[in-house]
């Protein structure tokens, strides 16, 4: 898989490239997310050369990467899981078996987001949900039923002591707040589908996560 498109980037486009990863990209991947991921995100949650080699041989077709000038800006990882309404609870940790995805099930029937991550100076050009886009074609091209991830909840913390959670996640999608991970996702087309608590130790987000699907529309639900 491979896709060129251009992209606006500093007033003026450039081209960029999303294409698989391999395990050759683990040092810039790993960058990327040092980068993407400042203090005080957890750093023992950043990719080591051993998850990144787990991702490419498990499915390759769920690790993708973001290119431009020849240098990887960012990143985004799945895995396939049964439908079975768990994954919507689970932490992070333990939907992902902590990153390593050994839990990916072949024949699963959602494509279950491990990360996605674009370095901060690329952000605004839109490759984010590029790479989202990338995802959704993927589940279509497989036939399966779903996407689903957790979003961080990095602007939680400042509200924490006025508003629970799903209290949160409603004021953004009535627009009284915005949250930089939900807000993103909202403008992906992904829609909420529950909340998960102790997701990460993530203190901006208050340990929460905004569970947040697209659902593939050429399968009748």
């Amino acid at each position: 898989m491979e896709k060129n498109l251009y992209v606006q980037h500093a007033g003026k486009p450039v081209q960029a490239r999303i294409r698989r990863y391999t395990l050759e990209d683990a040092e810039a991947l790993i960058e990327v997310q040092r980068l993407s991921f400042p203090p005080p995100y957890p750093e023992e949650l950043l990719w080591s050369r051993e998850q990144l080699a787990q991702h490419v041989s498990r499915f390759p077709e769920g690790a993708l990467c973001a290119v431009i000038g020849g240098k990887i800006i960012g990143s985004m990882t799945g895995m396939r899981v049964h439908s079975s309404g768990e994954h919507e609870h689970l932490s992070w940790a333990e939907a992902t078996d902590d990153g390593f995805i050994r839990n990916h099930v072949s024949d699963g029937d959602t494509l279950y987001v491990v990360d996605i991550c674009i370095v901060p100076e690329y952000r605004q050009t839109g490759l984010g949900k590029w790479l989202m886009q990338t995802m959704y074609e993927t589940v279509v091209h497989l036939g399966i039923s779903r996407l689903l991830g957790g979003g961080r909840l990095p602007g939680y913390h400042r509200h924490a002591a006025a508003m629970s959670a799903e209290a949160y996640v409603a004021a953004v999608l009535t627009g009284e707040l915005r949250d930089p991970v939900l807000t993103f996702l909202l403008r992906c087309g992904r829609t909420p589908a529950g909340i998960a608590s102790n997701y990460l130790d993530d203190e901006e987000s208050c340990g929460y996560a905004a569970m947040m699907e697209w659902r593939n529309p050429f399968i009748r639900s």
